[in-house]
This record gives C-alpha cells, structure tokens and sequence, in this order.
C-alpha cells in the first residue's frame, strides 16, 4: 500500500546540512497499525509529514496503491491531501468556537458535501470514537481524552485510506491515552484502518502490529510486534 523508498529529507546544504532523513526505505501493508519510534530530532515527525503530504522530501520517492504521490502538483497533492489521507495533531487542532460535530464535519463541506449530508458523516464518525452523544459540546466542554478523540473522528470522517497520528497521546495522562489508543486499536480491528502513529512512549507498543525506530534520520530496526495485521495485505 505504502511504498518508500531512500527518502531524503536535508535543511539547508553543505557540510552545515541537517540530514532529518537519510535514506528511509519501507514498505506498509493495508490494515497495518504501525508505530514510528526515537529519540527527539531522530526524523520521526519528519517522516510524518512526508507521508502526509504536508512537507517535502529532498530525494526519494514514496507511493500509495502504486501512485507517486510524492510528484504530484501541488494542487493535487492537496485534493489527494484532503480527500484520501487523516492527520491527527497532538494539539488537537479543533476550532474552539464550533462543536465537536461542526469540527468534524467542516472537512466534509470543503469536499463539497451538503450541510446535511456532512452532519451524518460527523456523527458516524463521533460514533465511531464512542462520542455520539457529545455531539454538540464545544472543546471546552471536552475533556483531553475526548478532545483527541473528535480529531481522530475529523481524520476518519472522510474514509480516508490511511490516518497518520503525531504523537496523538503527547498532552494526555494514561488513562485517556489509554481511551484513544483503544480507538485506534478499534478502528484497525472492526474497520480495517491503516493507521501511521508516531510515538516515543514504549507501553504504546502493546497496541500495534510494528513498529519502525528511526535515529538520526536512518532506520536503526523494523520489528513485527503481532500477528493481527497479516490478514489485512
């Protein structure tokens, strides 16, 4: 499903270049949940972001169902960006004025959807997440853990292929990262959801079928963690 190949990803040039990626090669099937590990500054968010179509890779090429996305236009990488593909950001990135369900479903209306056909969407999604019944609340009304959880119902709104997640426990205490991980867990399990999560707490672990560790900028292990996902290719 995922394909990667010698990615590159370099700030500035020369000697003084700061080589984020230096030559990632990787394959991921559909129906994985696989978790990209390291130490801070080893490229993991870096990584993210390319596969995400939010940044740039200097070399390299990276493919999804066999299409190289990392050549497309920009405006289509943007459409592809919005329409095949989930990002959960740590920070949540909800808008604090809109309920939970407005959050999730302004996505939906950007693709064109009728105001009425993306409120379904937003509450199967928010059911999905087990928030079917919060779908009025406004994030502050919201605690941490059921924050995080209307960005993952935003990311799974739309279907998308894939859903990447940046560290999506990082502002969270156990028990909620406990809630959100079992959502994930869930949506890989029930719904066959590829799903791309960047962590650095091991416990997180106990939840994915492999895990990929990055230091500075290489592959230093690829390691199957559970047979869960090999049903899925």
């Amino acid at each position: 499903m995922i394909v990667v190949k010698d990615l590159k990803r370099y700030y500035g040039s020369g000697e003084t270049a700061v080589k984020a990626l230096n030559g990632v090669s990787f394959e991921i099937k559909k129906g994985e949940f696989v978790a990209i590990m390291g130490a801070s500054g080893s490229g993991k968010t870096t990584l993210l972001r390319i596969l995400a179509l939010l940044d740039d890779a200097t070399e390299g090429k990276y493919t999804i169902r066999g299409l190289q996305v990392s050549n497309l236009p920009e405006a289509e990488r943007s459409y592809y960006r919005l329409t095949q593909v989930g990002y959960v950001f740590q920070d949540y990135a909800l808008i604090n004025e809109m309920s939970a369900a407005e959050n999730v479903y302004v996505l939906s209306m950007m693709e064109g959807k009728s105001k009425k056909e993306a409120y379904m969407v937003a509450l199967e999604a928010l059911d999905k997440v087990g928030l079917k019944d919060k779908p009025d609340r406004v994030p502050d009304e919201l605690s941490g853990g059921e924050k995080q959880r209307v960005a993952i119902a935003r990311a799974i709104a739309k279907k998308p292929d894939i859903m990447f997640a940046d560290e999506p426990c990082a502002n969270l205490d156990t028990r909620n990262s406990q809630q959100v991980l079992e959502v994930f867990k869930e949506l890989n399990d029930k719904y066959g959801q590829t799903i791309v999560m960047v962590t650095h707490e091991p416990w997180h672990v106990n939840y994915v079928d492999r895990v990929i560790t990055l230091e500075d900028g290489k592959i230093i292990s690829d390691e199957i963690m559970s047979e869960r996902g090999e049903n899925n290719i």
